[in-house]
């Protein structure tokens, strides 16, 4: 019986290790993973829902609440609006835009 228990216990003890080191890897842990996942989505709605940017291939990308934006955009006008909108969602420490204009 001891021994089963013991067995148990190393297991659950290597199981812990194993697990809290894979959090690490990706260098977030599960908390900004979601945070970031938050994050991209609200930009993606702002994308999304905005006239001029609507039907352009826009990716949105977030790394521990910094997000950058690559793609093509019509205009100026238009990256400046979608960048100003994004920086107010919570959470977001940093825009980056490396968006194209379109000729």
């Amino acid at each position: 019986m001891k021994k089963t228990w013991m067995g148990l216990v190393i297991l659950m003890v290597l199981s812990a290790a194993l697990f809290s080191g894979c959090t690490s890897l990706t260098g977030r842990t599960a908390g900004e993973y979601i945070d970031d996942a938050s994050i991209t989505t609200e930009a993606n709605g702002i994308i999304i829902n905005d006239p001029d940017a609507q039907y352009l291939k826009i990716d949105v990308t977030t790394t521990k609440g910094n997000v950058v934006l690559t793609g093509f955009i019509n205009d100026k006008k238009t990256e400046e609006r979608i960048v100003s909108k994004i920086k107010k969602i919570k959470g977001v420490k940093s825009v980056k835009s490396l968006l194209k204009v379109q000729k």
